[in-house]
């Protein structure tokens, strides 16, 4: 295998970048930036923390967080799993790594910066849902925002393919191979449909 190993290497393969590429990158949210924010419900977390990196889905029925600010962001936390793996490293490591999509858009959003948790009560009602509210909210500090070239979504027809989710394994399934049959897939399914339709906040 021809590994590449050193900085000169890398760089000598890949070459410069393209100044749109670099001028791109800002440290904080232009309006431009703004606005996409404002429509995508849907972004992936990315985490760091002693036991290694995490990246988590989240998503909601309207923009999946709130600007603040020119240079400021807040995700609320609604209750899940109670794993909180991105929680807990935000706690111990503030690096946080933020993927924005919108259904249809062959851009994506990047946002990295550094995130807090808070249990703040006048932020976390701005995110109410009749009666629930988010668990917590992530406060993320931009440090920079640029986006992402089309080609990757081009290529994976992500939007644009059709619905390829017939035949795949569901939760269930992957969790009966995990344990190694500990738990039944058809059981945790069935179950999983009933919570389901008790609502999803």
């Amino acid at each position: 295998m021809d590994w590449i190993t050193s900085l000169d290497d890398l760089h000598a393969h890949y070459g410069t970048p393209a100044k749109p590429a670099l001028a791109k990158v800002t440290p904080f949210l232009t309006p431009s930036y703004q606005a996409f924010l404002t429509r995508s419900r849907f972004c992936v977390l990315t985490t760091v923390g002693p036991e290694g990196t995490d990246g988590s889905p989240r998503g909601d029925a309207g923009p999946v967080v709130a600007v603040l600010d020119a240079r400021t962001l807040a995700l609320p936390d609604w209750k899940g799993n109670e794993r909180i793996d991105s929680l807990r490293n935000i706690v111990r490591d503030a690096r946080v790594s933020l993927m924005f999509l919108i259904a249809g858009s062959t851009n994506a959003l990047r946002v990295n910066g550094r995130a807090r948790l808070t249990v703040d009560e006048p932020l976390r009602n701005r995110f109410a849902r009749d009666t629930l509210l988010p668990r917590s909210v992530i406060v993320i500090a931009v440090d920079e925002v640029y986006p992402q070239c089309a080609k990757a979504l081009q290529r994976s027809e992500l939007w644009t393919a059709g619905d390829q989710s017939h035949g795949l394994p569901t939760v269930g399934q992957m969790l009966q191979d995990a344990t190694e049959g500990g738990i039944v897939g058809k059981d945790y399914d069935s179950e999983r449909s009933t919570r389901a339709h008790l609502g999803w906040w």
